[in-house]
C-alpha cells in the first residue's frame, strides 16, 4: 500500500509545466528532497525492478498502467503514462481504442474524465 501511495505522488509531481525530457529527473529531486526513501523506491523497486521485469514488454506494461490509472480515476498522472506509452510504442489510434473498450469495462465517467488528458497529449505529440 505504502508502494502504490508514494508511485501515486511521484506520478501526480511528474505532471508538471516543464518538458517531457526535464520531468523525471526534476521530479526526482523535488522528491528526494522532501523525502529520499520514497524516490529511492519511486527510482529503485517501481521502475528499476518492476518496469524491467521480462513478463511484459515496455508498451504492454505502459496499456496496463494507462488503463488501470483511468479505471481508479487518477487522470493526473496519465499525462506522463500516456506519452510514456506512445514512446512504447502505443499509436494514436490504439490509445483511442483503449479509451473505447475502457468505457465498457470501467465507467463512461472515467473515460470521460480521461478524454481531456487523452487529447492534450495527442496535441503535443508530433504526428
Amino acid at each position: 500500500m505504502k508502494l502504490l501511495a508514494a508511485t501515486i505522488v511521484f506520478l501526480v509531481l511528474i505532471d508538471s509545466p516543464s518538458t517531457r525530457a526535464e520531468q523525471p529527473r526534476q521530479m526526482l529531486e523535488e522528491i528526494r528532497m522532501v523525502a529520499p526513501g520514497l524516490e529511492e523506491y519511486t527510482t529503485g523497486r517501481l521502475f528499476g525492478e518492476v518496469w524491467k521485469r521480462p513478463g511484459l514488454a515496455p508498451r504492454d506494461r505502459s496499456l496496463v498502467t494507462v488503463s488501470a490509472l483511468i479505471a481508479a480515476g487518477q487522470v493526473a498522472p496519465m499525462t506522463y503514462h500516456l506519452n510514456r506509452a506512445m514512446d512504447n510504442g502505443v499509436t494514436q489510434a490504439q490509445a483511442a481504442e483503449v479509451l473505447t473498450h475502457l468505457a465498457f469495462y470501467v465507467g463512461w465517467p472515467n473515460v470521460f474524465s480521461a478524454l481531456p488528458v487523452a487529447k492534450d497529449v495527442f496535441d503535443k505529440r508530433p504526428r
